[in-house]
């Protein structure tokens, strides 16, 4: 059974006639401010009429089916008892998809809140124009692996179950009208119909939109199929409906004999239902026992059992088709007694039998429960948390199309772990760490691709390989022949790299050049990095002890291969040359924080945990400063590994359990002044984005001093910075110097040349 595009009321024009559709809607839905909703259809006709006016860029007639289907959109939103905001949105929603209105004038002429709407439907959009049309063509059960990462997107991209039946209503839409189409494009959109919104109605529990969908998808991917089992139904169809006619009057006198208020009708044959039981039990069309079916509402539970009964008393039942889903509801809530009988004549009939409330849920799934009414979106209340919550469990609709088993696991892991899901150019979705970056990107998705980087486009502008991506973006790597990437990837003040994954791939590559060439790129970084700190003095051979290596060649070339930090040398040249730097000032100058608690005087504070025993590992020998994880052991406590440490890692694989988050609890963790010099050229905002860049690290400036000369149009930035350790000075200094316009930063000390 399909549904066609519903018509609406015209007037002698052709146009539409609003009066009478806003007429028509009210009687559905209730709609406190119906004149609000008739601006937002008179602005979508405004707009589009402007358009078609431009005939060089909009052909004739194309506005007004976008219009008319803004209004259709509402129609099965009105159908799902939607409030007034779920309704503008989605009367708004094509012209602002289609650029013909801005979210800025839909935002100052009917609020927030429909905007919101709008652009949650307008990320999810981003599937549908990237999806990748080499999906799976030999199977309707399933997609692939690329099905499941859009899935998986979907619950990330969704924060309001409003926002997901607008998308759902503005496909059921587009595979309505589709019939116009080219064959290709019927094929594409019913694609990605059935594997991706079908099972999502199915999940929120909306039986006709869900069936329908199914229904025009088997349509375009199956043909021959649907055309088979369509005229199958049409050649006994009228026979078939004698046969109901009399089996419904059968039911009514016995409902009337015992006084049950019920209402018995026929039920909608669904053809891709037919088909999946044909496919499924390995069966001819005769034999499917929904062919013949019937459906009986009474008032309460109790009742549905009486009637279940009665039919049975009536005919025999069939063994092994009785399913009781009122007592053990489906997944997405449905409740219904099934059974099948062999009726009149002897014939296959299958009866449902539910309540009045339980028909109406069977229907509108989660609107029956009308979520939204009467709650303040805005509040964030627990109840609206509670509500987005469930709407995350319902999203795992895994189970209904036969995927792979421990799916639901998995994504309700990646939603506790955030995780994004961005898109390459062939439209293949991607699922990251939330803060991931093109280059872990690059990495995620061919070594050699991440070797290779030097820029990245997201969504077609060109970005900074350090920029976080987001879920829904496309991202695009641009490569160069030669393999080489850069050592600042390593450098963690610089955010390029955040996972493991592109971390150990980076350091693997720097690792397998000459020895000699590390050593001499990790001596310039360590000598360049000292300068700039003002550390100096420092001797390499014991700064090279401090972390664990015998001499200063095998240091630096450990950096150079990024086995090592920057940041691991430089609190160790620190802890050499200013031992006594907080002595030597004024005890008004250094400002103690409270100790923190650890566990066992090691320096090592446990989240949650007190008096473990802690010790270092020997095979990655963390030191201060170094990202660190937790490892029980059995009776020597808590072992502690650098996070990159291969040993670490594949403890995460295989006994992930067993970790715990670890940190360095320094016990007297003391902030003391120290001075930077900026130097960059001058343009308006630039000391508020430097300013920008220390408020967000929440770094306290106790002096600051400019200075700008008007004839090489430069400034000098002097501040005096609060800072605990000298790592975080240089993870400072390096976002000052992303700044745009900054030239250089570096620390200086008072008394001396700047």
């Amino acid at each position: 059974m399909v549904k066609v595009r519903e018509e609406h009321p015209v007037r002698d024009d052709g146009s539409v006639d609003l009066d009478i559709w806003l007429n028509l809607l009210a009687e559905q839905v209730e709609i406190t401010d119906i004149e609000r909703l008739r601006k937002a259809c008179e602005l979508a006709r405004w707009a589009y009429e402007q358009a078609e006016a431009k005939e060089d860029v909009w052909s004739h007639g194309v506005a007004a089916g976008s219009f008319r289907t803004g209004l259709e959109m509402a129609q099965i939103l009105a159908e799902l008892q939607q409030d007034e905001e779920t309704l503008i949105a989605a009367v708004l929603y094509r012209s602002v998809r289609e650029r013909k209105l801005s979210q800025e004038s839909i935002r100052k002429q009917f609020g927030k809140e429909a905007v919101r709407l709008i652009e949650g439907v307008l990320q999810m959009a981003a599937i549908g124009s990237r999806k990748n049309p080499r999906l799976d063509d030999n199977a309707l059960a399933s997609g692939g692996d690329q099905i499941e990462n859009i899935r998986r997107m979907l619950v990330e991209m969704i924060s309001d179950v409003r926002v997901a039946l607008i998308k759902i209503a503005e496909r059921t839409c587009a595979i309505r009208g589709v019939k116009e189409g080219s064959r290709r494009k019927r094929y594409l959109v019913a694609r990605e119909v059935f594997d991706i919104y079908a099972p999502l109605a199915h999940r929120l529990g909306i039986g006709h939109i869900k069936w329908e969908l199914e229904d025009l998808s088997f349509r375009y991917l199956k043909p021959n199929d649907y055309k088979h089992i369509a005229r199958l139904l049409d050649e006994k169809r009228l026979d078939r409906q004698d046969y109901i006619d009399t089996v419904v009057n059968r039911l009514n006198d016995e409902l009337a004999k015992v006084s049950i208020a019920g209402e018995v009708n026929g039920r909608a044959k669904h053809i891709y239902s037919i088909w999946r039981k044909m496919q499924r039990k390995n069966i001819d069309f005769s034999q499917v026992y929904d062919v013949r079916a019937v459906r009986i509402l009474v008032p309460e539970i109790r009742d549905c059992y009486a009637v279940l009964g009665i039919v049975h008393g009536l005919w025999r039942n069939i063994p092994h088709e009785f399913d009781d889903y009122v007592a053990s509801p489906k997944p997405n809530g449905y409740r219904s007694l099934h059974t099948a009988v062999f009726g009149p004549d002897g014939k296959v009939l299958e009866i449902q039998i539910r309540t009045f409330n339980m028909h109406e849920e069977a229907e509108l799934g989660v609107c029956a429960h009308h979520l939204y009414k009467g709650t303040d979106l805005k509040s964030k209340s627990d109840s609206y948390e509670d509500k987005i919550a469930w709407l995350r469990q319902v999203l795992e609709w895994h189970e209904d199309l036969g995927e792979t088993e421990g799916f639901g696991d998995m994504l309700r892991s990646d939603i506790v772990q955030d995780r994004v899901y961005v898109f390459t150019p062939d439209g293949h979705v991607v699922d990251l760490p939330t803060g991931a970056t093109p280059i872990d990107f690059a990495y995620r998705v061919h070594t050699e691709i991440g070797h290779r980087c030097r820029g990245a486009k997201i969504n077609g502008r060109i970005v900074s390989l350090n920029r976080r991506l987001q879920t829904g973006d496309q991202v695009e790597i641009l490569t160069t022949r030669e393999e080489k990437p850069r050592r600042d990837w390593l450098n963690a003040n610089l955010g390029f790299v955040t996972t493991s994954r592109a971390r150990a791939k980076v350091a693997h590559w720097f690792k397998a050049q000459a020895k000699e060439q590390n050593a001499e790129a990790g001596r310039q970084i360590v000598e360049r990095e000292l300068r700039r700190m003002a550390l100096e003095g420092v001797n390499f051979e014991k700064l090279a002890q401090a972390v664990n290596y015998k001499t200063a060649e095998d240091a630096f070339a450990a950096l150079g291969a990024g086995d090592i930090r920057l940041a691991q040398l430089v609190n160790a040249a620190q802890r050499q040359v200013e031992p006594p730097i907080t002595a030597e000032l004024p005890e008004s100058a250094i400002r103690t924080r409270p100790p923190s608690d650890t566990a066992d005087g090691s320096g090592i504070r446990i989240s949650g945990v007190g008096n473990l025993l802690t010790t270092m590992a020997t095979c990655c020998k963390p030191v201060p400063g170094d990202p660190i994880v937790g490892y029980i052991t059995l009776g020597r406590g808590v072992s502690i590994h650098r996070e990159d440490c291969s040993n670490a890692l594949s403890l995460r694989e295989q006994e992930p359990e067993r970790l715990i988050t670890v940190d360095w609890g320094n016990e007297d963790e003391a902030t003391y002044p120290v001075d930077i010099l900026i130097e960059a050229y001058d343009r308006q905002g630039l000391l508020r984005d430097v300013m920008m860049v220390l408020a967000n690290d929440n770094i306290n400036i106790t002096a600051a001093n400019t200075l700008t000369d008007k004839k090489d149009n430069t400034a000098r930035l002097s501040l005096t910075l609060e800072i605990t350790r000298l790592d975080m000075l240089g993870r400072i200094m390096d976002r000052i110097n992303q700044v745009p316009n900054v030239i250089d930063v570096h620390r200086y000390r008072s008394g001396r040349a700047k």
